[in-house]
């Protein structure tokens, strides 16, 4: 008994061992980010090396859809819409597919994008964009897969690099920067919204601060969003909190007529009960 027991403590010793081992993949994974004037671009790869082969038109054949890496398909994630050589692309992220040719490649960005290798056969539901790229000889080969951002131009666009052995193709990217840069002073301009004057005075009131200033900020996020219930609701209890029962009931029917109306039986409940506690 004893010997069966010391042997099967060294299976599972060497078991372990086993799995423990851990050898370098032939084809790493890398990812590559890019800030393109306010829109964030990444994407996600494995870089094959080269190894004195031929790479395009014989270990990656012409004219057939190709993954653009190894292993699992190339992502590619952009956080806001683009246009990728003129064309739209919606944010989000896409498999990066190919199909390269002798003179140029076609790349398309396929929302089918967590899988292993290329489809079989292309699903042009799933085709958000294809653009044709022209292939350009580089006078110094590259032994590794890569994919790399450059030429970027006034924050508002960049070129998408793809290169292995002698190949080049890229395409330009154009983001809405001047669009989400008026956006955003249009909205600094307008002042704090509903949702961040409330937010500050709940935060005012939870965490013990000046009390007065929650009363001036939920009183802003009432008279900017009357509807919303649980402003007002926040509203009558600073209200509470600094004595002033008869504010407070006030705001608190408010709160009820409104949650009343939207059918929120929790804080209509809420409300009842802290008016008939506000008014003894």
């Amino acid at each position: 008994m004893q010997s069966k027991l010391i042997t099967l403590l060294l299976l599972i010793g060497a078991f372990t061992m086993q799995a423990q081992i851990q050898t370098p993949q032939p084809s790493p994974s890398a990812k590559v980010h890019q800030t393109i004037g306010l829109s964030e671009v990444s994407v996600d790869y494995s870089r094959p090396a080269k190894r004195g082969r031929t790479i395009f038109g014989d270990l990656v054949p012409f004219g057939k859809v190709w993954r653009t890496g190894a292993n699992m398909r190339t992502q590619f994630t952009t956080d806001s819409d683009l246009k990728i050589d003129g064309k739209e692309l919606k944010k989000g992220t896409y498999a990066i597919l190919t199909i390269p040719n002798k003179e140029s490649w076609e790349i398309i960005f396929y929302t089918e994008y967590q899988a292993g290798g290329a489809p079989a056969e292309l699903d042009d539901t799933k085709v958000a964009l294809r653009v044709t790229a022209k292939v350009n000889t580089m006078d110094h080969p590259a032994e590794n897969f890569s994919i790399a951002f450059g030429d970027l131009s006034d924050g508002v666009s960049g070129n998408m690099y793809i290169m292995w052995d002698n190949t080049l193709v890229s395409t330009k990217i154009e983001t809405p920067t001047d669009d989400m840069a008026v956006a955003s002073i249009e909205k600094a301009m307008a002042g704090p919204s509903a949702n961040e004057y409330f937010s500050a005075a709940s935060y005012y009131r939870s965490s013990g601060k000046d009390l007065n200033k929650a009363l001036e900020w939920v009183t802003k996020a009432v008279e900017m969003n009357p509807d919303a219930f649980w402003m007002s609701r926040q509203k009558s209890l600073i209200q509470a909190d600094l004595g002033d029962k008869k504010g407070a009931v006030e705001t608190a029917k408010v709160s009820l007529a409104a949650s009343e109306k939207a059918g929120n039986a929790d804080y209509t409940k809420m409300n009842k009960e802290s008016i008939a506690e506000w008014t003894k």
